[in-house]
């Protein structure tokens, strides 16, 4: 079997898993975001280890404002739809740009990609990528918002959350170059640790928190 096809396979089983937990909410959720934060930090302390307290003190943070985050995002009560309708449109928001940004990056860079983006960094990432990643994002991200009745404010936030994932996934690609390592872990297959499937939810999870926080969704 092709990379492709077992990074598409395993694709699909964790969008599946992460879908499942948000329609099911309360503890399903909070079982699953805590197993998966527990995870995030047990790779970031594999990948700084010997580089100073700090950065463990940094990780434990990293793992933990996503998780606290996403489960903020799903709980909410805010004005407008009712409250369980709101919070899952908001968590599927949440996850549809982070997966719109990173297929769309994915797939313009391999069959676009021309002008590299941080090789310094990482290698492969190219501009094209960045533009079909935002692209993307605000697309999807767009649509869904526009069905769901979440309000036109997401169609502005879409491209500057696909940024931000995009930024993630480069700093989690300039600490494992730093580490001199190609994958922070092997759980999953065609995709390598957690974080690495994971670095660009990150950002967007506690960026929508702080939005929502900030009466801007």
């Amino acid at each position: 079997m092709s990379e492709l096809a077992i990074r598409t396979m395993t694709g699909i089983l964790l969008i599946a898993a992460a879908l499942l937990a948000a329609v099911q909410g309360g503890n399903v959720l909070a079982l699953l975001v805590a197993a998966i934060a527990t995870l995030i930090f047990y790779e970031w302390t594999r990948i700084v280890r010997g580089w100073g307290a700090a950065w463990y003190i940094g990780g434990f943070f990293y793992a933990l404002l996503p998780a606290l985050a996403l489960l903020w995002i799903r709980e909410r009560t805010p004005p407008g739809l009712p409250s369980d309708e709101r919070g899952l449109s908001l968590l599927v928001w949440v996850f549809i740009v982070t997966w719109a940004t990173d297929i769309g990056a994915y797939l313009a860079g391999r069959s676009l990609g021309r002008r590299k983006l941080a090789p310094a960094i990482s290698p492969n990432k190219t501009v094209e990528g960045l533009i079909g990643g935002i692209v993307a994002a605000t697309a999807c991200g767009g649509a869904w918002a526009v069905a769901t009745g979440l309000g036109l404010a997401l169609l502005g936030l879409a491209p500057v959350l696909a940024i931000a994932a995009q930024a993630g996934d480069l700093f989690e690609s300039g600490m494992k170059r730093r580490a001199g390592i190609k994958d922070s872990g092997t759980w999953l297959p065609g995709h390598g640790g957690v974080l690495d499937r994971l670095d660009g939810l990150v950002p967007v999870a506690v960026l929508t928190a702080a939005a929502q926080l900030m009466g801007l969704t």
